[in-house]
């Protein structure tokens, strides 16, 4: 969304496009996120709100019957209310590698984690299967729909039984233990994700079904919200002593074994509402028969694969596989950083919220410059601005230990934060609308759906492998010396422990996240000036190049 968690990764929730062609459920938001630890792309999971509803045929037979929005008001709230708790475990997910961070695990440990963002990058491998597959007498999309969020709340159910012994253990957090768990969190969170769009285009009239998008996009970012910003600020001990404590207290208001149990509970619950209460549209011209217009599962991958193959596409997705490494340290290891430094986890959550009304206007106003024939322009011209705003987070992370007075930062401090975030926003939001732009520029309306959720896929898997690959080499390009005990290192954290275990003391005298700062920029200015000029001869090339033949079958 895009989308892992803030400064620290990637995406975990996408912005989409919901699209009523032939295959539409699969379009995807990334999200992006929009707190201020995630500076990462926010998830590119589509752009455009038009949808394709109908032929002029179908109209001529069914007369339109126009429904205000006061009418639908129901299932708008529904639909909020479902993207809303779509949210929830994303933000969860979010919030992790940050605690784990206070816990002093190895970045490998956080590369490990990382997997846990993956679903949403790719979803698209198993959404024809949540297109097709159904029981037409429940449902077709209650069909996938309560299944999962019942999952959803089993699994948190569980997980506040064992979640904290999983994260306190003497030895250190499980960490194999936590991704595998957050991650089937995240894997139900976007099957959801694939049923409750393909839900939207039916559930509401052909008229007022724009507003799924603006569901979907308000919907999972408060969902996020809710699960990151709010969490990690009501289990600080410091901001809930400062803000609604008269007495201060070692603990939080909640600790997350509280929150996900009480989040268990309202999936369960709202879940059985929605399964017995609310029903799918029936078609009305004959039991079986279904509304909606979808490819079957074969020939959906073969279409899939017929449009990789051609040259203009298969060219685009390997810039885009490749167009954010440059970019990985700053977006995957800066927040976490930032932590290590004594910076509080839950004062960077809540610098998110004054960021909240820039990310709203940031893609209106760019999008004036991105609507012409060549929106790649602005993605060019923003690329190496971001490049170097990744080295002035490299500064920001080296001023802030001198910063630290008595355990606190000063208020300019975190102004600073603030107004770098905001300035780098700018960047990151001029190449994602920008290539969002590019991507409904070229998509075939014929299979827009398909089309568009396939590139969108891509971007969101371009910015989530070199993010997971630089939390893996920071600890292999860090150089630490065990000072104080001949003839240990510090070359693992074991290691260490058994340093300090001797009277000895690890010293840092480089750190891995510096040179890999570095690196990254150096790669993502060959990029640029290598292939980002590639990137930009695409918009040349005609619209014929971007279609595909559909097969018949």
């Amino acid at each position: 969304m895009d989308i892992y968690d803030p400064i620290i990764h990637r995406n975990g929730r996408q912005r989409k496009q919901l699209d009523g062609s032939r295959y539409s459920p699969e379009s995807m938001k990334d999200s992006d996120r929009t707190d201020l630890l995630d500076i990462s792309d926010p998830e590119v999971d589509g752009v455009a709100d038009n949808l394709i509803a109908g032929s002029d045929s179908e109209e001529r037979m069914h007369p339109k019957v126009y429904r205000s929005i006061r009418a639908e008001l129901g299932n708008v709230s529904l639909l909020l209310f479902l993207y809303v708790l779509q949210g929830i475990p994303l933000g969860l997910a979010g919030s992790i590698p940050l605690i784990l961070q206070s816990r002093n695990v190895s970045y490998k440990d956080q590369a490990v984690f990382s997997f846990v963002f993956w679903p949403f990058s790719l979803k698209l491998l198993w959404a024809p299967l949540v297109d097709a597959l159904y029981f037409s007498k429940f449902g077709r999309r209650k069909s996938w729909l309560v299944p999962t969020q019942y999952l959803l709340g089993l699994f948190m159910l569980c997980l506040s039984a064992k979640v904290d012994s999983l994260l306190q253990r003497e030895e250190g957090p499980n960490i194999i233990a936590l991704t595998s768990v957050f991650f089937m969190l995240t894997f139900l969170a976007a099957t959801q994700d694939i049923a409750v769009d393909g839900w939207a285009l039916t559930m509401l009239s052909k008229e007022n079904v724009g507003y799924a998008s603006t569901c979907n996009s308000v919907g999972q970012t408060a969902g996020y919200f809710l699960g990151n910003v709010l969490f990690l600020a009501l289990e600080s001990a410091d901001v809930c002593n400062k803000l609604f404590r008269t007495e201060p207290k070692e603990t939080g208001i909640i600790t997350l074994s509280d929150f996900l149990f009480f989040w268990g509970v309202v999936f369960l619950i709202t879940t059985t509402l929605v399964a017995i209460l609310k029903s799918e549209k029936a078609d009305g011209k004959g039991k079986g028969k279904d509304p909606e217009k979808t490819q079957g599962v074969l020939q959906t991958y073969k279409l899939l694969l017929n449009i990789v193959k051609m040259p203009a596409v298969l060219t685009f997705c390997v810039l885009l596989l490749t167009a954010k490494i440059g970019f990985s340290a700053a977006d995957a290891v800066t927040g976490l950083k930032l932590v290590e430094g004594g910076v509080p986890k839950a004062q960077l959550a809540l610098l998110a919220v004054p960021m909240v009304p820039l990310q709203i206007l940031l893609p209106v106003v760019i999008s004036k410059y991105t609507a012409g024939p060549r929106p790649l322009d602005v993605f060019y011209k923003a690329f190496p601005i971001r490049l170097i705003f990744g080295l002035e987070f490299v500064l920001l992370v080296w001023w802030t230990p001198s910063v630290k007075h008595e355990g606190e930062f000063p208020v300019y401090y975190y102004i600073i934060v603030l107004l770098s975030y905001a300035m780098h926003q700018v960047t990151l939001y001029s190449m994602y609308v920008a290539g969002m732009a590019f991507h409904a520029k070229v998509s075939d309306p014929l299979i827009g759906g398909t089309y568009m959720t396939l590139l969108n896929t891509v971007t969101n898997l371009g910015g989530n492998w070199p993010a997971t690959v630089a939390l893996w080499l920071v600890d292999a390009l860090t150089w630490k010396e065990c000072q104080g005990a001949v003839g240990h290192t510090c070359a693992s954290p074991d290691a260490a422990g058994l340093c300090n275990k001797e009277g000895g003391t690890c010293v840092t005298w480089l750190d891995g996240y510096y040179v890999e700062s570095v690196i990254c920029v150096l790669i993502g200015f060959v990029w640029w000036v290598w292939l980002g000029k590639k990137l930009k001869r695409l918009q040349e090339h005609s619209p014929a190049a971007w279609r595909c033949r559909v097969p018949h079958y």
